[in-house]
């Protein structure tokens, strides 16, 4: 019988071991907190956006995105719904591809994904830190800080160093360096961005939905609509993660970051001068803080101003039509460069990782070292926001596990 050793029980090992039990081998899984799961609980504000229906290698960032394109082919949607089912987990399944546990807690994920994996047999070993793994012929030795033993297959599935807190560490990587693998250096993502501007501190709390366009090195990149959320250290929101991918992948490169917010994305910039002009007009009495409260959150619009060198108390009658256009234009296009992001602490997950071009993407075993495999968040692949890092860890721990069970 083949022995498996799984490093790392998060959702890419626990996947590996029921498949690698489910196909005859004597499994192990070693986890180095003091339960398996933690990130899969915490994940989608504790209800798990557990896949997407919609996955492809465009969702996904990395060396060579195109890389999982097999994995992702492996495990289809409706191969993931049977799955699920045999362990007693049912989905709820939205329009825009999301997918939920049908109780709407991921606590129901893990367990019957944990369940599942010690009905077909699997050991788990939790507070159980590996220190080393080495090869010796065609045997792996693992070591913890209580013993070793001897296996014919390891798999590395230890994740990144996004969410230290839910005990992730880079152990992968110094396991993947020894047998000789390539790093990709790693960065946060799905993360909140720290902005050099003094005004998000002042603004701390206002949340609204804008339009954010991100520049690198003052080319457009892209733009999503979505919640922002101003903080003390910068920005958050929706749809500040949804671009943190690539602003911090820049910043790891010392590119220039910056982003543009569009406070009334429903309006045309023409549009929205011919509503100010009106709107001023019909209370000429009025200070421009009070007239455009209709419009903007009070505390946005005191540094709008502010930027715009335009007093607080100035009366809307004495406003010129430049002035009007220069305010428009600031709603429109209030521009913050990006300095940093807000660390691994506070990411969902992280970019980089163990090169993808030393892994083969059909087995997930190692091109440098016979019965050495990987999955799951520790190679050099990071999804987008809505599901996708987690249809990756399934595919590609689903595929290790079948292959270590041969």
């Amino acid at each position: 019988m083949n022995s498996v050793a799984i490093i790392g029980g998060g959702a890419s090992g626990l996947m590996a071991a029921l498949f690698a039990a489910r196909g005859g081998a004597d499994v192990t899984v070693y986890e180095h907190n003091g339960a398996v799961g933690k990130k899969i609980l915490a994940s989608g504000n504790g209800r798990c956006n557990i896949i997407n229906t919609n996955a492809t290698y465009h969702d996904y960032a990395g060396n060579d995105p195109q890389w999982i394109t097999y994995a992702l082919k492996q495990m289809s949607f409706h191969y993931f719904q049977s799955l699920c089912h045999s362990i007693g987990l049912l989905l709820d399944i939205k329009d825009d591809g999301r997918c939920y546990p049908l109780s709407n807690e991921a606590k129901s994920v893990l367990i019957a994904l944990k369940n599942g994996v010690i009905d077909a047999g699997v050991t788990i070993l939790i507070d159980s830190k590996v220190i080393s793994i080495t090869k010796n012929d065609s045997h792996f030795i693992v070591q913890t800080e209580q013993d070793k033993q001897s296996y014919n297959k390891v798999l590395i599935a230890t994740g990144s160093e996004a969410a230290p807190q839910l005990g992730a560490t880079a152990d992968g990587y110094g396991f993947a360096k020894k047998f000789r693998h390539e790093i990709i250096p790693t960065y946060p993502s799905l993360v909140q961005l720290h902005l050099s501007s003094k005004h998000p501190p002042q603004m701390a709390g206002v949340k609204t939905v804008a339009e954010v366009t991100l520049l690198i090195d003052g080319k457009k990149e892209g733009t999503v609509t979505g919640d922002i959320l101003f903080a003390s250290y910068g920005i958050s929101g929706l749809a500040i993660l949804d671009i943190s991918q690539k602003a911090s992948h820049a910043l790891l490169h010392k590119q220039r970051v910056s982003i543009s917010l569009n406070l009334l994305p429903r309006y045309e910039r023409g549009e929205l001068v011919n509503i100010l002009e009106k709107l001023f007009a019909s209370i000429p009495k009025h200070d421009i803080h009070t007239a455009l409260c209709g419009l903007l959150p009070a505390k946005i619009i005191t540094y709008l101003l502010d930027d715009a060198h335009i007093a607080l108390c100035a009366h809307v009658s004495t406003l010129n039509p430049k002035e009007v256009k220069k305010i428009a234009h600031l709603i429109g296009e209030w521009k913050f460069d990006v300095i940093d992001t807000h660390g691994f602490k506070h990411a969902e997950v992280s970019g980089g990782g163990v090169s993808t071009a030393q892994v083969n993407p059909k087995t997930m075993e190692s091109k440098l070292v016979e019965g050495l495999y990987f999955a799951g968040e520790v190679l050099d692949v990071v999804g987008r926001r809505g599901g996708y890092n987690f249809n990756f860890a399934w595919a590609s721990g689903m595929i290790a596990g079948k292959e270590m069970a041969k």
